[in-house]
């Protein structure tokens, strides 16, 4: 086996893992995000800018202002999950970068003074970490329910500001009665991997 992780491990974390599209009412704590949180902040992007940022909506009231943004097929998942995230990228990672970057803290001018700059790379590198916080939560013996079928701008302006861009809505929760679809196809090896 070329792979150091154990086998129970890799299942966890991807073999065996799925989209959930229910869960149970179980709730998803504080601490188990904190847990999560501080596993998946080491996960490298460039120049350790760290753009991801996570909204919790716990509350009632805020859950129903979500759902309306949502597109009808996830509105009732949504609405029943224990825990939902809001991922976003901040366009203004930068500001960060003196305390994130220390031998290097001019880069925050060198390199990212512009906001056009700032936007894709704050993307980019955002959802590298939204990838990060899927496997995070899966870590944690939960299920992740990730979505982009939602109204981007609607939620920007519900729950955000214009230096945040939403990149996805995340469910979170243990899985529910009839949590997962069937495991869809992958490409094999050959077929995407390249070696000149």
């Amino acid at each position: 086996m070329s792979l150091v992780l154990d086998p129970a491990a890799q299942d966890l974390l991807f073999r065996e893992a799925r989209t959930a599209n229910t869960f149970t009412d179980e709730p998803v704590t504080d601490e188990q995000m904190q847990a999560i949180y501080d596993l998946v902040k080491y996960g490298p992007t460039a120049f350790n800018q760290s753009p991801l940022r996570i909204t919790l909506v716990r509350s009632p009231e805020a859950r129903e202002r979500l759902v309306t943004h949502m597109a009808e097929g996830n509105r009732a998942k949504t609405a029943t999950a224990p825990l939902v995230a809001i991922l976003s990228a901040d366009n203004e990672f930068h500001e960060e970068l003196p305390q994130l970057l220390p031998h290097f803290p001019q880069a925050k001018d060198a390199f990212f003074s512009e906001r056009p700059v700032r936007e894709g790379t704050a993307t980019l590198n955002a959802a590298l970490q939204a990838a990060y916080f899927i496997v995070g939560v899966r870590a944690a013996g939960l299920a992740a329910g990730p979505m982009t079928g939602l109204d981007f701008e609607g939620l920007r302006k519900e729950f955000l500001d214009d230096d945040h861009t939403p990149l996805m809505v995340v469910n979170i929760g243990r899985p529910g009665p009839d949590a997962w679809f069937p495991r869809s196809p992958r490409l094999a090896y050959d077929q995407v991997v390249t070696t000149v």
